[in-house]
């Protein structure tokens, strides 16, 4: 039950001859996880519990230190997992670090604390869902700085595909081989309930092609924005502010199919342009729980209040936020137009260059490139709910209203 290659699929298995990076492109449940741990536990095995094995010094990078735990340590597919008994790691929690009987060791780090992987040096790396890095390039270059010990040191990249330009620059690497899963070759391990609900619902669409199929998609058309154009006003590090907003898009529904609940930081900066800080978005929670998110965003950017749409909720949207924190500015908004009616003016303000995203903000930018002006929910089969924040965020600090004229602001 241990010997890897005998139950892993072609594509699971670590390519022949040389190379720098290998890219395993996969589709939701495909079983990228299983490949980059069963690489990690190959890459330190060696013929015996206490021979060294081919690498000793492992960086393990995942989207946020806890999903690097979670799902690449203690995930049911993470190393601990797929390692038998005699050649199981010791996880050292607190120093985010794990050792295996023969010496060697990996090191967890956070796409969102680039500055990490400063200093440590490896001969091997696994990095997990490289298209969501909030910090994806900054982190992706001190991790090439610290991939140098021994004679052919090499990294594994599990991700699903998304239109990033750091992944384009991987795949024209020459020294990048690329290997692509389905959802649907690894169906036989996934819950059939859950398999069947996901693909009935995404089967055919643009999304359904990227998280099921895997497959690289280009921006949409007839979208409102394109991930080019967010690329090229993007900055590492926003302005000064002079005001900054966290607007709040409740759902209709607490279950854990409902929309999700959109939560955006946005700031105006003293030049002027306005400044997308971060994403405190959550799904499948109660009224208690996205309140007290959105709250804990308002006091983490030091805010100067809330805009809550309340077409859903009417009074209570504010009322459940002030049982959370009754000293919280609260600005109701309604919506009276449609959501591409109320989007296309904060659309032009990214034409004109004038709204930056401070880092990388995967979830909300997947939206923003499908969101078009003709947006159906019911033919798309989403919500736009991080799009819906992310206009009322843009139109409190930079426009007026839904009509869209220019707002004097007295600095």
């Amino acid at each position: 039950m241990w010997l890897w290659p005998f139950w892993a699929r072609e594509d699971q298995l670590a390519p022949q001859g040389s190379w720098v990076s290998w890219l395993l492109l996969g589709g939701r449940g495909a079983g990228k996880t299983r490949a980059g741990a069963e690489w990690v536990r190959a890459a330190v095995t060696g013929k015996t519990p206490l021979a060294r094995g081919a690498r000793g010094r492992i960086a393990l990078i995942g989207e946020t230190i806890s999903s690097a735990r979670d799902v690449m340590v203690e995930g049911e597919s993470g190393i601990l997992t797929v390692s038998p008994p005699w050649a199981r790691p010791k996880f050292e929690v607190s120093k985010r670090r794990l050792i295996w009987p023969n010496g060697a060791q990996a090191q967890l780090f956070s796409a969102e604390d680039p500055d990490g992987l400063r200093g440590p040096q490896f001969d091997g790396a696994w990095a997990d869902e490289l298209t969501k890095w909030r910090h994806g390039r900054e982190t992706w270059d001190m991790l090439q700085f610290g991939l140098r010990l021994g004679a052919d040191p090499r990294q594994v990249i599990t991700t699903t595909p998304r239109p990033v330009r750091l992944l384009r620059d991987l795949l024209g690497d020459p020294n990048t081989v690329v290997s692509r899963a389905t959802s649907y070759v690894n169906a036989a391990n996934l819950a059939p309930q859950f398999f069947e609900r996901i693909t009935a619902q995404y089967e055919g669409t643009r999304l359904g092609r990227q998280e099921l199929l895997a497959e690289l998609l280009e921006d949409n058309p007839d979208a409102l924005w394109s991930r080019a154009q967010i690329d090229r006003h993007r900055v590492s590090v926003a302005a000064d502010m002079s005001r900054i907003v966290v607007a709040v898009d409740p759902p209709a529904a607490s279950t854990v199919n409902s929309d999700a609940c959109g939560i955006l930081v946005a700031g105006l900066g003293v030049d002027g342009h306005g400044y997308v800080l971060a994403d405190y978005s959550v799904q499948g929670v109660s009224p208690q729980v996205w309140a007290s998110r959105a709250v804990a965003a308002y006091h983490d950017f030091q805010a100067d209040r809330l805009v809550a749409e309340v077409n859903q909720g009417g009074d209570m949207v504010e009322a459940v936020i002030r049982q959370i924190d009754r000293n919280v500015p609260v600005r109701p908004v309604r919506a009276s137009r449609g959501k591409a009616a109320r989007a296309e003016p904060v659309s032009a303000l990214y034409e004109q260059g004038r709204v930056h995203h401070a880092g990388a903000l995967p979830a909300l930018e997947d939206e923003m490139a499908e969101f078009t002006r003709g947006f159906n929910r019911s033919v798309a089969g989403w919500s736009p709910d991080r799009v819906d924040a992310l206009v009322w965020a843009l139109t409190d600090l930079m426009l007026t209203g839904e009509a869209g004229e220019p707002r004097v602001l007295r600095l």
